[in-house]
This record gives C-alpha cells, structure tokens and sequence, in this order.
C-alpha cells in the first residue's frame, strides 16, 4: 500500500499547543519530538504529555510519529516504553549508526509490547550512517526490525563532518544520493532533511524540487507555513497524471497486447515506464482518497 508522505513536520513534545494545533495541520505526517526540541528539565513531562496525546488521538489520517531520545541518553529508554504503549505509527529514532541500534531498538519495542504496526523511522545523521547507509537499510528484510523510513538529518550531517549548509546542497549531494539508492535497494522510503529558512518559499520550494528529483518521497519540515509547498511539491502534478494514463491506456490497447515497447506521441516507451505511471496513478489516488 503507498502512503503519501510528503510532508512530515516535527512538532515540540513539550509545547501542549503545537500538538493540539498537529491535529489540524495538513501535514502527511506529525513528529512529536521528545529529543532536540525539548530541554533536559522537561523531558520527563514532555514524554507524558506526548504519550498522552497519542493515546488520545485526534489525528485523523496523518501518519503519528515519536521521535524519541537516544538509546544510550538516560531518557532513550523510558522513551521507548513510553512509546510502545502509547502505540503511535511509528518510532523516530535518532543518531542511528548502524543496523545494531535499530534492532536494538525493534527489540525494545517487542518487550515493551508495541503493537505490530508500530514501525521504526531512522535517522540518517551521522557520517557512520552514512558509511553504513545499505547496511542499514538492509535490516528492512527482517519485519522484526520494523524499518520503514530513512529520515535525513542533514543539520546535525553539517555539523559532523562540517560540510557547509549552502543553496543547492553540493557538498551533500553524493550522501543524499546513496541514502535514496539504498533505500530504493531495500524497499525503505526516506525524506528529505529539513529546510531552514523560515519565511524563504523560493528556498523552500526549489529544495523539495531538488529531494524530488533526487527520488525522495518527502520532506522533514519545522514550520507549519512549510507545508502547503511541500505537499505540492511532492505530489504528481496534473500533467504528470494525465501522461501516466495515456502511457497505461496506451498498453491495453489490443495491437499492443505482449509488447515490451511501443511508440507514444514520437517517443519510446517501455514497460518500465508503465510500471512509472502506475506508481504515479497510485498516488495521486491515494491523495484524492483523503481529500
């Protein structure tokens, strides 16, 4: 089943009001975020106060995710307890490193008696995940590991290997690619690091244009005023629909019935194309199910 996942916004566990507002929002996917948004002092609170909320729903079709502390922190793993009975979509694990901490973390979770639809989001933001990015993604292969998204981190990326934030993001661009390879090797979608530029639209848009083009399926944002961009951006445009339905009309026409190519308005087109325009179909029906 596709998911649309085109905009996942990290909300602070510790700001009652944002996760109220998260109900509203819409964004694919809530982050309430028990780590870098919340001060030492409140994480304890903060983790109730999240714990509760997801018990008590409210979200309606957005996607509810936990992003909780370290393992090896001293909150990591009353956050994880508190995670698997609250029983959101998924659990945000950060600074993972290598397949260890994720089944590590799946490991917990199972003990801790998180239902089976519980999945693990990883954070990719370190230069050992990186090092390790198919390793990683390969433990998808095993549903005991639970893995289902590659979250990139390309903030706390900047700040390990010290590779500078710049417009077009040159120096990131190999490890955002090999993040994209293997999570398409291994079945595993990944979204793209944050923007942030608050208020810059221009900057915004062009880079959930560049995570698209690269093959991400969306973006991480802070902001709500990010969204609406986002969610276009990732989303087929109306011409991309309607090419995608003339290439799969085009293959059940009977004269082209075990044909692995045919041509379309002067061009080539293969089946691997119609495998593109079925996936592009699914999506953009999947996001008119939920308007």
């Amino acid at each position: 089943m596709i998911r649309p996942r085109r905009s996942a916004l990290y909300m602070p566990g510790s700001n009652a009001r944002a996760i109220d507002k998260a109900r509203t929002l819409d964004a694919d996917a809530v982050m309430l975020d028990l780590e870098d948004s919340v001060a030492p002092a409140q994480k304890s609170d903060a983790r109730e106060q999240v714990a509760a909320a997801v018990r008590q729903g409210g979200f309606g079709r957005r996607e509810v995710v936990i992003r909780v502390n370290a393992l090896e922190s001293p909150w990591g793993r009353d956050d994880l307890a508190a995670a698997a009975a609250a029983g959101p979509d998924a659990v945000l694990l950060p600074k993972v490193s290598t397949p260890g901490d994720i089944t590590l973390a799946a490991r917990a979770l199972q003990d801790a008696g998180a239902p089976d639809r519980t999945r693990i989001w990883a954070m990719i933001e370190t230069p050992l995940a990186l090092l390790n990015i198919d390793s990683l993604a390969r433990t998808a292969a095993d549903p005991a590991a639970r893995l289902d998204v590659f979250v990139i981190g390309t903030n706390d990326i900047a700040k390990e290997t010290r590779a500078r934030l710049v417009p077009g993001r040159a120096p990131m661009l190999a490890w955002l690619s090999a993040c994209v390879l293997a999570a398409r090797a291994h079945g595993v979608d990944v979204l793209d690091g944050v923007f942030n530029g608050i208020g810059d639209d221009a900057g915004l848009r062009a880079e959930c244009e560049q995570g698209r083009d690269f093959g991400m399926d969306g973006k991480t944002l802070i902001h709500p005023g990010q969204i609406a961009i986002a969610n276009e951006v990732f989303a087929p445009a109306q011409s991309e629909i309607e090419a995608a339905k003339k290439i799969i009309q085009a293959f059940a026409l009977p004269e082209n019935t075990g044909r692995g190519a045919i041509s379309l308005d002067g061009r080539m087109v293969e089946l691997l194309h119609a495998d593109m325009a079925a996936r592009t179909l699914a999506i953009a029906d999947a996001l008119a199910k939920r308007d």
